[in-house]
């Protein structure tokens, strides 16, 4: 039977993050809610370890989300993180308080004591904390195996029933020795064995989705980005013929994109793809709306009316597919996060379909997983690698009203500014995403000795490896003086170009 561990979710921020580090050293990983699985079930299902979530509770709390402490006897391993170390010495009749002395927050420097979990990290490194409970006396039968200059229990453990507690969070970049802790975890503790592919999530999601569709025609909002493309190329796999992709041609696509899904989708792939060129459509109901999430909920909203009117004419049709990705989710508030934006595929749909369900077979992946399954499926690289688009397109990159003319002129300094990046950069040191932004300014010029007042674009270019956080890349002066100089040049009507040199966060990589 394949090694799993359970990543028990307790409603921290970083749960899914959690279970992708355990996949990234190829551990299958499954994550369940707190309150829908039960000690018994998790002894029957054989995992290999536990692992307690973080969450924004006290675990003091009545009405904190708890768990039964009959987990700690069962003879599985578990680790706690943060909220989760701080329910494992609850749990176990420790003591948990809560004091302005010790909350941490951000790096912090960790002194730690040998002992299984710790293998092979130095006496002294960073880790990252977020906390405000501390654990202020530890159950009997642990030990303190490390502590900060504000935290006695940084971490914790009962090395005889394999029960370890982290109060740091060890899957996030910032803990210098975070990976090196959870493959402890995992192989010195657990035993795995660590022969998970990223081939086992395509077989398994194929065979799922084979039984679960099975004799049902499916509709597939493809939108010819990565996520969309891979979603229809897996769920073509499980469904065949009863695939049929709608790709909504909006008018708010990059330059030339609507021709370049078509011919990829319908001629490379030969997949069963209808186009629906819905601009003027679009555009008149987005008329006036200056507010980022009305423009979302909009789109949201009249992708699926779209997509049902194609259902329609296609007889029954019980299923909608998207390629919904785990940024997604998070940004769009889903579960138990804060609403950052909503996604027209997540927050931005309509309560009341005509379709049985959604289905989403990448929710749970982040970007570069998604890439990985796209290898697996045998997707082009230039499919794959391919930058990342927004579903509600330009109309997320246009600042304030959306006009076609704002969009014909953002499209040509998205291009523009895109050929100059992939012209003048090294590989090696290519953003993971980088375009135009149309602002809601204008600014005063000078062109041909003559006074003249324009439209300001930005541009903006990322690095990262999940787009839950990013960096501002910093593009060679080259780069930014000819993309510049072409875009006040060669398009009329802009005036000024300036560049964003934030990252994620405090800001999110669109500016909408």
């Amino acid at each position: 039977m394949q090694d799993k561990i359970l990543v028990l979710d307790f409603g921290g921020q970083y749960s899914k993050l959690i279970a992708r580090r355990v996949r990234e050293q190829s551990v299958y990983s499954e994550i369940k809610q707190y309150n829908r699985i039960n000690t018994e079930e998790i002894v029957k299902a054989g995992y290999k370890g536990i692992i307690f979530t973080g969450g924004p509770n006290s675990v003091y709390d009545e009405r904190s989300p708890h768990f039964d402490s009959k987990v700690l006897d069962c003879g599985i391993p578990v680790l706690g993180i943060c909220y989760g170390a701080q329910l494992m010495a609850y749990m176990a009749g420790g003591k948990v308080s809560g004091a302005e002395n010790g909350s941490e927050y951000g790096k912090t420097r960790l002194l730690i004591t040998p002992c299984p979990l710790f293998e092979g990290v130095p006496a002294e490194s960073v880790c990252w904390m977020s906390h405000t409970d501390f654990i202020s006396g530890i159950p009997e039968g642990f030990s303190v195996t490390a502590h900060t200059d504000k935290c006695p229990t940084a971490a914790m453990a009962c090395e005889k029933k394999k029960l370890y507690a982290v109060q740091f969070h060890p899957e996030v970049m910032h803990t210098e020795y975070g990976a090196k802790i959870l493959g402890n975890f995992l192989f010195g503790i657990c035993g795995c064995a660590g022969d998970w592919k990223m081939d086992d999530f395509v077989k398994t999601t194929v065979e799922r989705y084979r039984e679960e569709l099975k004799g049902k025609k499916v509709l597939m909002a493809l939108s010819g980005g990565v996520d969309s493309s891979v979603a229809a190329a897996l769920l073509g796999k499980a469904v065949g013929n009863n695939l049929v992709c709608v790709f909504v041609d909006h008018g708010m696509m990059r330059k030339d994109e609507g021709d370049f899904v078509e011919r990829t989708f319908r001629d490379s792939f030969g997949l069963s793809l209808i186009r629906v060129n819905a601009e003027s459509r679009f555009l008149a109901k987005l008329s006036g709306v200056t507010d980022p999430e009305t423009k979302r909920k909009i789109i949201g909203g009249e992708f699926i009316r779209v997509f049902e009117e194609e259902a329609g004419k296609l007889g029954k049709t019980e299923i909608l597919a998207q390629g919904t990705i785990y940024p997604d989710v998070i940004e769009s508030g889903k579960g138990d996060s804060a609403t950052i934006k909503s996604h027209h595929n997540v927050g931005g749909l309509p309560s009341v379909m005509d379709f049985e369900r959604i289905v989403e077979p990448l929710s749970e992946l982040f970007k570069d997983e998604v890439r990985k399954v796209g290898k697996v499926l045998g997707l082009p690289d230039r499919l794959v690698y391919r930058q990342p688009f927004p579903g509600p397109g330009l109309a997320v990159r246009v600042i304030g009203e959306i006009t076609k003319e704002k969009l014909e002129m953002l499209r040509e300094a998205d291009a523009i500014f895109c050929e100059e990046t992939e012209k003048l950069t090294p590989k090696d040191k290519m953003p993971d995403q980088y375009f135009a932004v149309m602002t809601d300014l204008m600014s005063v010029g000078v062109k041909g000795d003559a006074r003249t007042y324009g439209r300001v674009v930005a541009l903006r270019a990322v690095s990262t490896d999940d787009f839950m956080t990013a960096e501002w890349t910093k593009l060679s002066p080259e780069v930014l003086e000819k993309a510049s100089g072409r875009i006040t040049n060669e398009i009329s009507g802009i005036t000024r170009v300036v560049y964003d040199i934030t990252s994620k966060p405090p800001a999110t990589v669109e500016w909408e």
